[in-house]
């Protein structure tokens, strides 16, 4: 039986084959030509004045907070509707990831819960853009504003999501970006920093490179001590011509994902709510399920039948280790992770079988 996968990755090898025996031949393969290129078109495409690569939008993450010097002392509010590495890299530090419920219908942050939760211990809020929804940044942007706390955008999902125009990343004080096989740039593994403050660019500029500033004819000049969460040059040359097609990719996913709402609404199963004026990348395509299903025994059925799918993604707050540290479960965040499901979305995938197998386990 033939599988259909999630997610296929939007780069074959031909693309590359060319440019990959380059590499070979110079016998560089880091901190070369094809991460400067991918920097510069990452900061080309999204209209940012500065992007940094890193090993994963989890490394981004965690080095953005120790950028604002987070510490055990410090609070950090996350949206809870996430993957864990949003809440971890808060807790690696020492600091209290604190919860906030999302929306039933964005997915996102509920800005009522932000005000209602920020402390003086408030540090930092991670806005979640949830599976690249970029709805509902702006209000969270203003609130963070107004009470002088940054703002980090978890973009891992969201390259290529705008809001009025406006890419993500470009709202927030700093944004985290994603090339896991999962993300519409796929690097293997691999993220991104994007900015427009210059400060903050010089800081991971340093720290990034093992804190050295300079460079002279014998060697480096370490003004920091500092990290290496480089992406390799092999990464960045696949990142780097994925990106070039990023607009053709989110058009083709959206065309997939109201095929999917077309036929999937009328048997009761309802998209993620996307606000008017906001592009989605369709990062991933999550619907609720319809009342009365098994949201488990569906994605079962569609593995009997050859087709991949998966929850929306987690409830934080539920994950065992911050329950039982924390002993808190929020409402929303909770529902969303027992009764939401994805559906694969990729250029070329046959939508008519996944459909059919769906209307098929409706009627069981």
């Amino acid at each position: 039986m033939e599988k259909t996968r999630l997610i296929a990755p939007y780069i074959k090898y031909e693309e590359v084959e060319e440019d990959l025996k380059e590499i070979f031949a110079t016998g560089i393969f880091s901190s070369g030509t094809y991460g400067e290129l991918f920097k510069k078109e990452l900061s080309n495409s999204l209209k940012v004045n500065y992007s940094h690569l890193t090993t994963s939008a989890t490394t981004a993450l965690w080095i953005s907070l120790k950028m604002f010097g987070i510490n055990n002392s410090d609070e950090v509010i996350v949206s809870d509707f996430s993957f864990p590495a949003t809440a971890n890299v808060v807790e690696d530090l020492g600091a209290k990831p604190v919860f906030a419920d999302v929306s039933l219908d964005t997915f996102n942050m509920n800005p009522k819960e932000l005000e209602r939760l920020i402390s003086s211990k408030t540090k930092a809020v991670i806005f979640v853009n949830a599976l690249g929804n970029p709805s509902g940044i702006k209000e969270i942007f203003d609130i963070c504003k107004s009470y002088k706390i940054p703002l980090i955008e978890d973009a891992a999902c969201a390259i290529g999501s705008k809001i009025e125009g406006y890419n993500c990343g470009t709202f927030s004080d700093i944004s985290c970006i994603s090339f896991h096989p999962r993300k519409l740039i796929c690097t293997g593994e691999g993220g991104a920093i994007i900015t427009n403050n210059e400060t903050w660019s010089k800081w991971l500029e340093v720290k990034l490179k093992h804190g050295a500033s300079s460079r002279t004819d014998y060697g480096l000049i370490f003004s920091d001590f500092g990290y290496n969460f480089r992406l390799s040059e092999i990464q960045s040359l696949l990142g780097y011509v994925q990106l070039k097609k990023l607009k053709q990719i989110i058009s083709e996913r959206n065309k997939i994902r109201d095929t999917y709402i077309k036929y999937l609404y009328p048997l009761g199963f309802v998209p993620q709510k996307i606000e008017k004026g906001a592009l989605f990348n369709c990062q991933s395509i999550v619907f609720k399920i319809p009342k009365g299903i098994n949201r488990n025994k569906l994605i079962n059925f569609l593995k009997t039948q050859g087709i991949e799918s998966t929850l929306g993604t987690y409830s934080m707050s539920s994950n065992s280790y911050f329950l039982d540290k924390y002993k808190v479960i929020y409402k929303n965040s909770n529902f969303l992770e027992k009764n939401t499901i994805t559906f694969p979305c990729f250029n070329g995938v046959n939508l008519i079988p996944i459909i059919n197998t769906i209307s098929d386990f409706m009627k069981k």
